[in-house]
Order: C-alpha cells, then sequence, then structure tokens
C-alpha cells in the first residue's frame, strides 16, 4: 500500500445478514464550487460528506464503506471517519480522472465473497437509511438498482437555438439518484464488453447498454447533490426544517 492509500482497522458494526458493501465516490473537481472541495464543506457545521457517511454508517444493510477520493483529501477524510465514529470504513482510496475510473478504484478493494455492491456520490448528504436498504434489497431479484424521483415539473424538448419542439409526456420520467447497486461479476462484464463505457454518467446506465436488468426504487426529492455553493444553502434549510419538526 502507497502513501496515497489508506487502510483502517475499525470494529464493523450495525450489520444484517444480507447487507453488502457501499462505494463512496467523493474524488470530483468541484469545479462549480469555486476551487473548494464540496465534500468538505459544512452544512451548519458539519461536512456534507459527513452527513453522508453517518447515514451508511447507521444502516444495517451497509457491511463496509469503501471511500475514492482525491489523493490530497485523503488525510481529512480520515480525520473526518475518526471525528464522526465512522466505524464501518475499511479503506480511502485515490480516484481516478473521471468518476467511471473511480468506481473502479473502489471495485478492487472489494473482497471476493462481496458480490454486490452500492454506488453512492459523496456530494448526497440527504440520503436515508430506508432508500439504501430498498435499493440493498433489489439486488436479490434484478443485476442492478438504483433509487429515482418522480420529476414533477413540465418537460419541453428543445432544439439548441432555444425553439419549443415538444411537450415531453412526463408520466414515466424520473430522476436519476445514487445509491446505485450492482452485481459485481455482472458489472465488470458489462465495463469489459462497452466500448463507451467511460461516456456513461451512472452506473446503471452501464447495466442498461449491457443489457442487464436494473430495478428502479422510488427514492426522495429531498436526496439532492451538492454541486453549487446555492445548494449548500438549499440543504441548511432542508436541515432547519427537520428540527423545526
Amino acid at each position: 500500500m502507497n502513501s496515497t492509500e489508506v487502510k483502517l482497522q475499525y470494529d464493523v458494526c450495525k450489520i444484517s445478514d444480507k447487507a453488502v458493501p457501499v462505494i463512496i465516490v467523493a474524488a470530483g473537481s468541484s469545479t462549480r464550487m469555486r476551487g473548494i472541495n464540496k465534500q468538505f464543506m459544512p452544512i451548519l457545521g458539519i461536512p456534507v460528506i459527513a452527513r453522508t457517511l453517518m447515514t451508511f454508517e447507521s444502516c444495517a444493510d451497509i457491511s463496509k464503506i469503501i471511500i475514492v477520493t482525491a489523493r490530497d483529501s485523503i488525510p481529512d477524510m480520515q480525520l473526518i471517519c475518526e471525528k464522526h465514529m465512522i466505524n464501518k470504513v475499511t479503506d480511502i482510496v485515490t480516484g481516478g480522472d473521471n468518476r467511471h475510473q473511480s468506481v473502479m478504484k473502489g471495485i478492487e478493494r472489494l473482497d471476493k465473497n462481496d458480490l454486490k455492491v452500492l454506488i453512492h456520490d459523496g456530494a448526497r448528504p440527504f440520503i436515508d437509511t430506508a432508500t439504501i436498504s430498498a435499493v440493498a434489497c433489489a439486488l436479490e431479484n434484478f443485476d442492478a438498482a438504483l433509487c429515482v424521483s418522480k420529476i414533477n415539473d413540465t418537460v419541453k424538448k428543445v432544439t439548441e437555438d432555444g425553439v419549443v419542439l415538444s411537450t415531453v409526456d412526463r408520466s414515466m420520467l424520473y430522476a436519476a439518484q445514487t445509491p446505485q447497486g450492482v452485481d459485481v461479476g455482472k458489472y465488470k462484464n458489462a465495463c469489459n464488453s462497452l466500448a463507451n463505457v467511460e461516456e456513461l454518467t451512472d452506473d446503471a446506465s452501464v447495466m442498461e447498454a449491457a443489457g442487464y436488468s436494473v430495478k428502479a426504487v422510488i427514492g426522495s426529492g429531498r436526496n439532492i447533490k451538492i454541486t453549487t455553493p446555492d445548494d449548500i444553502a438549499i440543504a441548511e434549510a432542508l436541515v432547519k426544517g427537520e428540527s423545526e419538526v
């Protein structure tokens, strides 16, 4: 193991008999955050990534957590795990040049008996344990699964120069979120068989393109992804709303 990787010797807790590992992808460049690493941005005092990790830590259907992050973020990531008692973390590894490569870095750290795995964006701090469990459960009958949220806005098909062509029927339209889950062996086969695998934007798309069955689990519109500074304000409002209920 080189200096850009960390192996954490924590006692694993809160695990069900059907628990699966999760890869937390947190290696993005945060270009829309004005150079600030969005994973470490505080939401009312608690970093984005800490909120994400705490939910997976408390989910009984998660056996262990593998974090994929930027090389220079590894020390800070380890400190966050220790401060917030994220005991299920087993590995913190350096990500690749794109999301797909980062996911594969995480998959390399799975044990041979890890037949299924969940993959989640570190910048989605409002995922809940019920949705995590639902996606994990769906992997028992499908090759892949993901959580989605219903699109409520009216959707328009528009040309490049801004001319509206039509209104799209939204009754079957959903926004893809994470976590997403895959059968590890079939995912590897899909990656090896697809020439454009690095162009696909999520793991469910990889499995779809390779012809595998994918189950959509209805999630929550609260499962937002922190991308811009404005999203932090939205996230703080969500947390404040929870405290007022």
